[in-house]
């Protein structure tokens, strides 16, 4: 129990600090302790926390804690913090002072085992200078800040101090955090990153070529930009170009200008995941990269899709405006395809059943034609096709069959066929000039009349 208490407290609560207040709960399934700082009822319940391995603080204001900064570990602590089997910590809903960082995360490097930090709601109060720290040999590979709010470091923070740590550092999260830009100096530092999720942030164009610049985040494998201020498409391709390790990239809930893609753009050729989804796209052709594995484009403006990607294995066009199903001939492995919430009025088996998985409820099906309807209820006989069958394939004309489910329009009823789909135009123009000649008056038969015939 010493030992547990240790760890949670002893950087915030020992060598002369205030006395120690809060309730804490264990929620077993996730080994995993929350102690709230806003309780005034001592150490209640603490000692049920003692086999978790994820600790979780919040709710309260460590303002108080701020004499700890600069107080460093004696042996006895650092003996403790060693044995400790805790990998995980998180601070929730917290003031923090910023000047007692640098000695918590001194505390933490003592403890092998922890390789995650989360800060999540966390306002970080300012201070006018970060003590120095010593040789931070911090263990801790995965960092992940949520809806923190804090003033700009400027230059009261020596990156150098923490160099050696972010040369260590895979992943980092920073999301929505106003977070405009990731300055060139300190990118260069993350020598080992392979995962950076800055999604929900205000980066724009001019600010991705800074924080992008050449040399940064040389590992770097997947990338998050989701909900971001950028517009161009073609800035964002130049700018990430050089990331040649790059497999996963997240560009969806941006406001790219329709037009501006440029067949010259050169993605990377290691990029096997792209997501474009909710980006305002209405055409994309040869902009794409040329490896891409998995292609998100749901919810676009897009009208109609030409692609060759001979790699490509899924592609989803859900929520657009599609009206017919894109050809699929230069799409040769392709697996999965979502077409759902389009304009689509009819499935052509032939194309589709070499398919793993197809999604295509909620369109415009026309069930005037019984060729059709078969079409999509041989799909449906496929097991792993249409999941969303029969509930969202729902006819929207003709009149008489509207709002009818595809599977319950009676076949025997439709006259349609192959034989009448070819040559209904035919047969309707005939019988309508045969009309015309029974209506119109016959002039009296006369030689002059037969000569000028």
């Amino acid at each position: 129990m010493f030992r547990t208490q240790a760890f949670m407290f002893f950087f915030l609560l020992e060598l002369k600090l205030p006395k120690a207040k809060g309730n804490c709960n264990f929620i077993e399934p996730q080994s995993h302790c929350v102690c709230s700082l806003l309780e005034s009822t001592g150490m209640k319940n603490f000692i049920q926390c003692l086999p978790a391995a994820t600790y979780e603080l919040r709710e309260g204001n460590l303002e108080e804690f701020a004499g700890f900064a600069g107080i460093k570990p004696d042996e006895r602590i650092v003996e403790i913090l060693k044995a400790l089997q805790v990998r995980k910590l998180i601070f929730t809903d917290l003031f923090v002072p910023e000047n007692i960082l640098p000695s918590a995360m001194e505390f933490v490097s003592y403890a092998p085992l922890v390789s995650e930090l989360e800060f999540v709601n966390c306002t970080f109060l300012r201070t006018s200078q970060w003590p120095p720290t010593g040789r931070l040999n911090m263990q801790v590979s995965s960092l992940r800040f949520h809806k923190v709010t804090a003033a700009p470091l400027d230059d009261r923070l020596d990156m150098a101090q923490l160099k050696r740590w972010l040369k260590i550092l895979q992943n980092l999260t920073v999301t929505e955090s106003q977070v405009t830009s990731i300055p060139c100096k300190i990118g260069k530092m993350f020598t080992a990153l392979h995962f950076l999720d800055v999604s929900g942030n205000h980066f724009h164009d001019r600010s991705m070529e800074s924080s992008f610049c050449e040399g940064v985040f040389p590992q770097l494998q997947v990338l998050k930009l989701h909900h971001n201020n950028l517009t161009s498409y073609e800035t964002v391709c130049k700018t990430i170009g050089h990331l040649k390790m790059l497999t996963h990239l997240d560009l969806s809930q941006n406001g790219f200008l329709p037009r501006d893609f440029s067949s010259s753009c050169m993605w990377p050729h290691s990029l096997h995941v792209f997501n474009l989804s909710n980006t305002g796209l209405e055409h994309i052709d040869r902009s794409l990269p040329p490896n891409i594995e998995i292609l998100d484009l749901s919810a676009n403006n897009i009208f109609t899709l030409d692609l060759s990607l001979p790699g490509l294995k899924e592609l989803y066009l859900s929520n657009n405006s599609l009206q017919t199903v894109p050809s699929l001939s230069r799409l040769p492995h392709l697996e999965v395809l979502n077409l759902d919430q389009n304009q689509i009025s009819e499935l052509p088996s032939k194309g589709l059943k070499h398919l793993h998985s197809l999604k295509a409820g909620h369109n415009l099906y026309n069930c005037s034609c019984s060729h059709h309807i078969r079409e999509i209820q041989d799909l449906a006989a496929k097991p792993s096709l249409l999941p969303d069958w029969p509930q969202d394939y729902i006819c929207k004309s003709p009149p008489h069959y509207q709002d009818f489910l595809v599977k319950d329009v009676p076949l025997s009823s439709l006259l349609c066929n192959k034989a009448l789909v070819s040559h209904g135009s035919i047969v309707n123009l005939l019988i309508s000039l045969y009309l015309i000649f029974c209506w119109l008056p016959v002039p009296p038969f006369s030689d002059t009349s037969f000569h000028q015939l």
